[in-house]
């Protein structure tokens, strides 16, 4: 691709009621410094985060819901309904619009994060498809299918107008990538450091690709004497590559180099708060984890946390 994509921001179903995720504990956290660990509804089973100013939007896999909590008080609300399907990968664009990876729905949507009303949708694939994840560029959305080997690519128009329901793309991804089994393949997704390209993580393998958008080819990044097990969420700060490994209850941090081809394992980020933390996003100066408890039966009131840690 020949212009940079210039990130613009940077398993079955639970039967669980709309009720049950209505809203997160009121209470608010004292003066001073954000709380380390945001309680959110019993019940909720998050699985996304994407953050905006001091706000955090999560996203519920057992109902669909969106919670949004103030990141310095701790305070939460529905602004989304349940749609009795997957919320899982989301971002937040400059327009105040969610981007919310559907899952096993085979969709995506598209919310206003003031009113969370339904701007769009897009309708990808029917099963077998798990719409995993989502990173947004300048001028398009990319969508993980952790069940093909595939991006769906949500073109932006002018002024970040959104596109007819039917006006997306699918690229198949060549080269290096091979899907593997029945399992989740292609998870997490961000940009190169130089935005001329995408990467994405392979939680069956923990391999990470570099794709090349406009034409689906693919090589390993190269990352000496690692891999990266269980890789779920990205994010890119800079030329630094956050790799949450959900089962492991940690982040790797990676160095890359500017075309996203290698990287080095610089070191990894634990916490005692983590129970399987899936995705990853920052605000506030911290990095905040939402944590899915997969191992954990998931009941109405199983109680669940986002979690905050020092980026490194």
């Amino acid at each position: 691709m020949n212009r940079p994509l210039h990130t613009t921001i940077g398993g079955a179903l639970a039967a669980v009621m709309l009720a049950t995720v209505a809203a997160a504990p009121a209470q608010a956290h004292p003066a001073g410094r954000p709380p380390a660990v945001l309680a959110l509804p019993d019940g909720f089973q998050p699985e996304g985060i994407a953050t905006a100013g001091r706000y955090a939007y999560f996203g519920s896999r057992a109902t669909g819901a969106i919670q949004r909590v103030d990141l310095v008080t701790g305070r939460g609300t529905t602004i989304g309904a349940a749609t009795g399907t997957p919320s899982l990968g989301l971002k937040v664009d400059t327009r105040g619009r969610l981007f919310v990876s559907g899952g096993t729905a085979g969709d995506a949507r598209v919310l206003d994060t003031r009113t969370g009303e339904v701007l769009a949708r897009y309708q990808f694939a029917t099963a077998p498809t798990f719409v995993n994840d989502v990173v947004l560029t300048r001028d398009a959305a990319y969508f993980t299918d952790s069940n093909r080997p595939v991006l769906y690519r949500l073109p932006l128009g002018r002024g970040g107008a959104l596109p007819p329901a039917d006006a997306f793309t699918t690229i198949t991804l060549t080269g290096a990538y091979e899907q593997v089994g029945t399992g989740v393949n292609l998870n997490g997704i961000t940009t190169t450091p130089d935005g001329r390209a995408l990467i994405v993580v392979q939680s069956s393998t923990g391999t990470l690709f570099r794709v090349d958008p406009a034409t689906g080819a693919s090589t390993v990044v190269d990352v000496p004497g690692h891999t990266f097990t269980n890789g779920d969420g990205l994010l890119l700060l800079g030329r630094t590559l956050y790799v949450v490994q959900n089962r492991l209850n940690q982040i790797a941090v990676v160095r890359l180099d500017h075309a996203g081809t290698t990287g080095a394992l610089t070191g990894t980020i634990t916490d005692p708060h983590f129970d399987v933390p899936t995705t990853v996003a920052k605000a506030l100066g911290r990095l905040y984890l939402p944590n899915a408890r997969f191992t954990t039966p998931p009941t109405p009131t199983t109680p669940y946390t986002a979690v905050a840690v020092r980026a490194h």
